[in-house]
């Protein structure tokens, strides 16, 4: 199935915000420790990936490894997630798959018996378990003022 995806800068940002802790925290030289520049800097890469048109294309595709993408002009919601985190020097695609090469019995088996570099950080489910290992996840809620930039929602 081929559409074009609409989405709004608001719901881009809200999509890439949710997630944005997960890394905020981290100790690594190559990723920002100051929350609020990491979630600047991530929110600015997700509202430009708002200047892009991206077709709807959930086809398995086989990448490189690491830093692979689909290509351009192509691909799911996760993939604009992957790509905004890239903007900001972080590949979504080798820490999920070298997390699911560790942790393996903690994701989702539906589709996959083993690792697969070509789809583990694109699959929706994967990316749950990812970021709540390596974030703080908070309780559901109506009310906005519950919630920051970065922060996750499960």
């Amino acid at each position: 199935m081929r559409r074009t995806l609409r989405r709004s800068p608001e719901s881009l940002f809200l999509t890439i915000a949710l997630h944005a802790v997960a890394y905020s925290q981290s100790n690594t030289a190559s990723r920002p420790t100051d929350h609020a520049e990491f979630t600047r800097k991530l929110v600015g890469a997700a509202i430009e990936r708002t200047h892009h048109s991206v077709r709807y294309v959930s086809d398995y595709v086989g990448i490189p490894y690491p830093g692979g993408d689909v290509p351009e002009g192509t691909g799911v919601c996760t993939d604009e997630v992957i790509r905004s985190y890239r903007a900001v020097g972080i590949d979504l695609q080798k820490d999920v798959h070298e997390d699911m090469l560790r942790n393996f019995d903690l994701y989702p088996h539906k589709w996959q018996h083993r690792p697969d570099t070509n789809i583990d950080h694109r699959r929706v489910p994967n990316l749950m378990v990812f970021f709540s290992r390596k974030g703080e996840k908070l309780p559901m809620t109506t009310r906005l003022e519950d919630y920051s930039p970065g922060d996750i929602v499960a």
